[in-house]
């Protein structure tokens, strides 16, 4: 007998550990070459979930354009930094066999399984609700413990086991977080793990998304433009007003729409010159990424010498563009592309700090 599947219910920032998920599900089974995930093709086939839906505004529109065919490469991107983390890990424990990891903001990541050496400690910290969902579909193995709280929460730092050495790892996260938490962060980290190390995603700026049609060929520009405005439309008229009028103010044409209705939009929008088009659409795209239900790019960070100026017992061990030291020659000519221009305009970048 087929067993039930569990349904899950998350929202908010929560609702996004679901995405990268499917993304490396995906990759692992149409080119496991470039990444295999085994645990996270066995999950999704556990969960009763719409894993190209989100209540999330920005994330939602993104979705829905990739259930339409596009923006395949994204997959493939996430599931290569997830490499790149694995690979971050695999190095420390070369060094510390014996050493604690901490996978901070874990969802449903299966990082503990592709890169175990038999011997580590492992802890897998998030959200109440996440940790308990996870419990249901991926009970805690030896050697692993799961937290459930918030990694602002510095009573977790006692919970890490660090007489062999700390590493731990915050894959696409403290983006979600303001700034001024960042510098708490931090500094929490330097209190109690003196000489442990973390690696970390960013991104530069918190209006990166203002860049996004910039990511494909001029070619292509025109149908993703389409997807766009399409996905855009049906999430504008199931939105709140208070997210149409925030969206409207965010604006920087030199006119308005005279309503908050799609109908206002596209009569607005048949006035603007091509150029005011795309700046309109940048944006849209920005001040989606920002509604509070959705809190996607909050924190930025371009240089990490700047989190040295916060707290002087940090040093940096390295930064780098997200994709810059993925091998390409056996990759499409549209991942490349992305990763190409994630490194150009150094939207996203991998920091590795000791603290």
């Amino acid at each position: 007998m087929q067993q039930d599947k569990v349904k899950i219910k998350l929202s908010g920032v929560s609702e996004t550990l679901m995405f990268p998920l499917w993304g490396r599900a995906q990759v692992s089974k149409e080119d496991s070459s470039l990444f295999y995930d085994a645990k996270a093709i066995e999950l999704i086939e556990k969960i009763d979930f719409d894993f190209l839906a989100s209540d999330m505004p920005f994330v939602g529109i993104m979705l829905d354009i990739i259930r339409k065919g596009k923006l395949q490469p994204m997959f493939i991107l996430v599931a290569l930094m997830a490499k790149q983390f694995d690979d971050e890990i695999k190095a420390y424990i070369t060094e510390h066999p014996h050493a604690s990891v901490v996978n901070l903001g874990a969802g449903l990541d299966a990082t503990f399984y592709r890169v175990d050496n038999g011997i580590i400690q492992w802890y897998d910290l998030d959200l109440p609700a996440v940790i308990d969902f996870r419990r249901q579909l991926l009970p805690e193995p030896d050697r692993v413990t799961y937290i459930a709280k918030s990694l602002l929460d510095p009573s977790w730092c006692k919970d890490i086991n660090t007489e062999d050495g700390v590493f731990i790892t915050a894959e696409a996260v403290l983006q979600f977080f303001e700034e001024s938490e960042m510098k708490q962060f931090f500094s929490m980290l330097a209190d109690n793990f003196p000489s442990g190390e973390i690696v970390f995603t960013s991104m530069s700026r918190s209006d990166i998304f203002r860049e996004w049609f910039d990511m494909f060929p001029p070619e292509q520009r025109d149908s993703m433009r389409a997807a766009w405005t399409e996905a855009l439309k049906d999430w504008w008229e199931k939105s709140p007003q208070d997210q149409k009028d925030a969206a409207i103010i965010s604006l920087k044409t030199p006119t308005k729409p005279k309503g908050t209705k799609w109908s206002d939009l596209e009569a607005w929008g048949e006035k603007l010159s091509d150029e005011e088009k795309e700046e309109a659409m940048r944006d849209l795209v920005t001040a989606f990424s920002h509604i509070p239900s959705g809190r996607v790019g909050m924190w930025a960070l371009k240089d990490v010498n700047e989190i040295t100026t916060w707290d002087s017992r940090i040093t940096v061990i390295d930064q780098h563009p997200l994709c810059k030291y993925i091998p390409r020659d056996s990759l499409s000519a549209d991942v490349r592309r992305l990763m190409e221009h994630f490194d150009v305009c150094g939207a996203l970048n991998i920091f590795h700090l000791r603290v």
